[in-house]
């Protein structure tokens, strides 16, 4: 049994952490404990095993990306990739490998990740230091690594960033096979930064986080305090450095790198949204495990300004491309949106953290809507094409946005599609967490688990159809007769709820309710933060059942979000749906929705690998064939769900629907590009 070999010394570590009282009060129930059975996750987590991970690596081959480890080893050669950060595409990969392992036995996955960390190792300096732009030809280093280590981390050299991500997937790895390979070069590593940066010594703000999260995670496994303090420490050590305050350049201002004031200050998301989601991630982190109150209120001050003010209708952060970073309040334009797929994810890490520090549904909600929407619209159907920033609406007459239909299999910066692989196989570890007397269910997935309450064995198996259908089964089986408390989540959508704030609400209320019952009966249950609480003893083979209202909903955005004023878009179950070029005659931004259109639902398994569509008639605009009128005629328009566009061709989408026309923009047949379909 590999996968539980701890050595004799982590293991007395882990023990004494153990016995440290600060932490988060709800844990999660780990990925590898969860057994998927789906038909949603369960197909994506196989490509991702079979598909993005081995595409992953053999483009981190064909680009240089593992050469420069060789080179680095041999000190010898020219860098040979674009960014100091390509070294974290090898690192992100193993991990979403090594999670993989987890799941599906993989000697040959395994084999190859043995030899990429044995070229990793030969790469390490002797003090720990590892860094292949600097160590290829220390004497001329990437433009952006300065002359000295660290010189330029606040800037642009990434050089702890890289750390972050090697031992993120360290841990990843040590978990999944057991082996310390890759562990024990984290550790000297982790070592050399701990002895470099402190309160004492050398004083710097990350320029790009993450190394805060991986510190965390090693002290975790370890229990060695220098991890979390230095952690906290790069927490800390944010807005001590001098900018021009009055500046509205966020990299002037040090707002980019947030760095702009010290954490403690913030109260808003702001600069690039990758570096905040994973500094906010870190913060919640430390603020568990060290019960830093300031910090914990600085970190709900925060996450409330995000999901009141800058949060996408279909949860992805980052609106603004210049610095890829968040806008100012309610800055949500759609043509030129973002939403980065890495922002999507660090969104996933940040709100687990925050439910697991306060227990609330809302957390859970948003990570839902970002999981389902926002992040897996990144990655093709076929596991190998992404997006790097996913858009809101593409037109044909501006062809600038019209390329951004296209998705590619790689990117120079190709951040994207590592951040991908490494995410999905660790989908089963967001579904189930427990805290003393209470289980939670969060999000509903085909699964089964095992856990223990009051060290007593319960299984949990899960049967439903979500996204597509609203009916869930929980058969819950004690070894014996046991009290507890179970909380299902009952989702945001399914109370009147859109986000858990007033930036967005659905146009009229329902009146349809959801239902919660055990055994076929009626039961009584308390909802406490978002949970239908049910109190009880439990017997081998309970049944709970509970049916979700799935509507199809059209939504409103606060009046403030200058872009969606007059317009609607739509929602059902936990679904942002879009009008796609190839379902409604080759255009999609002539579609008029007003605010009673009814719409039907049809599922088609053989479409994009099976989903629901939602189909009405509604006003389309057209145009007559000399160009010289329009007119609008109803016609039955289709949308699918948002995260499956763009896999058939490139052409217009849109999200957000004018419920009425309120002017018309004439464009010159120069400026038109037109998709055919095929």
């Amino acid at each position: 049994m590999k996968k539980i070999l701890f050595s004799l010394s982590l293991l007395a570590s882990l023990n004494s952490y153990c016995q440290k009282k600060n932490d988060y009060t709800i844990q999660s129930v780990n990925f590898n404990t969860v057994k998927l059975t789906d038909n949603f996750w369960l197909p994506r987590i196989k490509i991702n095993h079979t598909v993005t991970i081995p595409a992953s690596f053999a483009r981190c081959e064909s680009t240089g990306r593992v050469k420069n480890f060789e080179m680095a080893a041999a000190k010898s050669g020219k860098f040979a990739t674009t960014f100091p950060f390509d070294d974290t595409d090898i690192y992100k990969t193993i991990e979403g490998a090594s999670y993989s392992i987890s799941l599906f036995a993989d000697k040959k996955l395994e084999a190859y990740v043995d030899t990429l960390i044995d070229k990793i190792a030969k790469a390490q300096e002797p003090d720990g230091y590892l860094y292949t732009p600097r160590t290829i030809d220390p004497f001329h280093p990437h433009a952006w690594s300065g002359k000295v280590r660290w010189e330029k981390e606040r800037d642009n050299s990434h050089e702890l960033y890289n750390s972050g991500h090697l031992y993120e997937a360290a841990v990843a790895h040590f978990y999944a096979t057991g082996k310390k390979s890759l562990l024990n070069i984290a550790l000297k590593n982790a070592d050399l930064v701990c002895s470099v940066f402190g309160p004492n010594k050398l004083r710097v703000a990350p320029g790009h986080e993450i190394v805060e999260m991986g510190l965390v995670k090693l002290f975790r496994l370890t229990g060695k305090n220098e991890y979390l303090q230095t952690a906290k420490f790069f927490i800390e050590e944010r807005g001590n450095h001098k900018y021009d305050a009055k500046s509205k350049d966020p990299w002037r201002s040090g707002s980019y790198w947030q760095d702009h004031k010290p954490v403690v200050d913030q109260d808003e998301a702001v600069g690039h949204a990758v570096r905040a989601g994973y500094l906010y991630s870190a913060v919640a982190d430390v603020a568990a495990l060290t019960g830093d109150e300031k910090l914990l209120t600085a970190i709900d001050r925060i996450w409330q300004n995000t999901v009141d003010k800058k949060l996408y209708v279909q949860g992805g952060i980052g609106a603004v491309a210049g610095g890829e970073r968040f806008g100012d309040n309610y800055e949500l334009p759609n043509a030129t949106a973002y939403n980065e797929t890495c922002a999507a994810i660090a969104n996933v890490y940040w709100n687990q953290r925050m439910f697991l520090l306060h227990g609330d549904a809302k957390y859970i909600d948003v990570l839902e809507k970002s999981l389902y929407n926002g992040l897996i619209s990144g990655v093709g159907l076929d596991g190998q094409s992404f997006f790097y920033s996913n858009a809101m609406q593409i037109k044909n007459n501006h062809s600038h946005t019209a390329k951004e239909g296209t998705r590619s299999g790689w990117f120079e910066c190709s951040c994207c599609p590592t951040n991908v692989a490494r995410l999905m196989p660790s989908i089963g570890g967001y579904v189930y967490a427990q805290s003393a007397d209470n289980v939670f269910i969060n999000l509903f997935v085909n699964s089964n688990t095992k856990l223990k309450v009051h060290n007593k064995d319960v299984s949990i198996i899960q049967h439903n159809n979500y996204p597509w259908d609203g009916g869930l089964k929980f058969i819950i089986t004690p070894k014996s007769d046991l009290d507890f408390n179970l909380a299902i989540r009952i989702p945001g959508w399914a109370q009147n709820q859109v986000v858990p704030s007033t930036l967005y609400t659905f146009t009229s209320p329902s009146n349809k309710f959801f239902e919660v019952k055990v055994n076929g009966q009626p039961v009584q249950y308390s909802l406490n933060k978002g949970y239908a609480v049910i109190n009880r003893t439990w017997q081998k083979h309970d049944v709970v059942e509970v049916t979700l209202p799935m509507e199809v909903r059209t939504i409103k955005a606060n009046e403030k979000v200058k872009d969606d004023i007059g317009k609607v878009a739509l929602q059902r179950g936990p679904l942002v749906y879009c009008a796609e070029w190839v379902d409604n005659d080759g255009k999609a931004s002539n579609i008029i929705l007003p605010t009673n259109t009814v719409f039907a639902k049809e599922h088609k398994s053989h479409l994009l690998n099976g989903v629901t569509v939602l189909t009405a008639k509604a006003p389309v605009i057209e145009i007559s064939p000399h160009g010289t009128s329009i007119a609008t005629v109803n016609k039955t328009v289709t949308a699918i769900p948002y995260y499956a566009w763009a896999n058939r061709g490139k052409g217009e989408m849109i999200v957000w629907f004018p419920t009425a026309i309120k002017d018309v923009e004439i464009v010159t047949a120069e400026a038109v590009e037109v998709a055919v379909p095929k």
